[in-house]
């Protein structure tokens, strides 16, 4: 069964390392340019998702959620901007933090609390929600 059909039947991970490792399956099927949408309560995988992504495309920088920053960007074999919409309070705001610059191919964009933005969000999106079932165990689901 590929990553995708998966995600689409619901995946479930048993700690930070099986997170990383689905996403780094899901960053070999990924378009060149992209958009995923994650979403999910605080504490539930996302930064650890993005960190399994930037594994798979090379990057070495240590991958932390931008919730302060807003935005970081991470370059390696392709090009991977972490948003963290949490703290904005209006959609608009995210056309401010001109991220649109940084979408130079081949580039992921991943964008926590992507509800926060979705008109702003660029299309077509892959979304993706993140929730905790268990002790250590998550669920991953592409939602659409």
């Amino acid at each position: 069964m590929s990553i995708i059909d998966q995600l689409r039947d619901g995946l479930l991970t048993k700690g930070a390392a099986d997170t990383r490792t689905a996403a780094e399956s899901l960053a070999t099927v990924l378009p060149l340019e992209c958009t995923l949408a994650l979403s999910g309560n605080l504490g539930t995988g996302k930064t650890t998702f993005v960190q399994g992504l930037a594994r798979a495309w090379g990057i070495r920088q240590n991958v932390t959620s931008p919730t302060f920053n807003l935005y970081t960007l991470y370059e390696g074999h392709r090009r991977l901007i972490h948003f963290d919409a949490y703290r904005l309070e209006f959609p608009e705001q995210a056309d401010d933090l001109l991220i649109d610059d940084f979408l130079l191919p081949p580039y992921c964009l991943a964008v926590e609390w992507p509800e926060k933005v979705a008109a702003w969000l660029p299309t077509p999106c892959i979304r993706l929600f993140f929730a905790v079932v268990g002790n250590e165990e998550h669920a991953i689901q592409l939602t659409e």
